[in-house]
C-alpha cells in the first residue's frame, strides 16, 4: 500500500459521461479516491450509496468524490443512474489507477484464490499528496468515516 506523506500517483481515465478526469483537474481542493470491486453488486452498492447520502456534507467542506473500479464507462453510466449517484465514477479497465495505488491484490473468496480490487480509500489533500490510506475499509461504514476525519481536521 502507498502510505500518507507519498505524492498521489497520477492517472488519465474515463468517468461515467466519457470525460478524462486527471487528479490535476481537482488542484487545490481535497480528494476522497474509493476503489471498489464492481458496479451493481451488494457491498459497492451500499458502498456508493453511503457516498450518494454523504455527498452534500463533502460538497459543504470542497471534497471531491471519486469511485475507481475496472467497470466499463457503459457499466458505470447504468450503476450512476440506478442509484443517482452524484459524484464521479472512473472506469479503469487496464488497471492504471488500481495498480498504481496498490489495490489489485490478492482475495480470498470461498476458498478460492484470486486477484482483485481490495476495497480501500485514499484521502489526496489540495497538494496532491496522500493524506490518509484506508485499506480493506467496510462498504456501510466507509464514507462516514471519512467525513468523521475530515470534520476531526477541521
Amino acid at each position: 500500500m502507498l502510505t500518507a506523506g507519498m505524492k498521489a500517483p497520477d492517472f488519465s481515465l474515463s468517468d461515467q459521461h466519457g470525460n478524462t478526469v486527471t487528479p490535476a483537474d481537482f488542484a487545490g481542493k481535497k480528494i476522497v479516491l474509493y476503489f471498489y470491486p464492481r458496479d451493481n453488486t451488494p457491498g459497492c452498492s451500499r458502498q456508493a450509496c453511503a457516498f450518494a447520502g454523504a455527498y452534500e456534507d463533502f460538497k459543504t467542506m470542497d471534497v471531491a468524490v471519486i469511485g475507481v473500479s475496472k467497470d466499463s464507462v457503459a457499466s458505470h453510466v447504468k450503476f450512476a443512474e440506478k442509484y443517482s449517484l452524484p459524484f464521479i465514477l472512473l472506469s479503469d479497465p487496464e488497471l492504471q489507477a488500481i495498480q498504481a495505488y496498490d489495490v489489485w491484490q490478492e482475495k480470498k473468496n470461498y476458498g478460492k484464490v484470486s486477484m482483485g480490487v481490495v476495497r480501500s480509500t485514499y484521502i489526496i489533500d489540495e497538494n496532491g499528496v496522500i493524506e490518509k490510506v484506508m485499506p480493506k475499509v467496510k462498504p456501510d461504514t466507509n464514507a462516514a468515516e471519512i467525513l468523521e476525519y475530515l470534520r476531526g481536521k477541521a
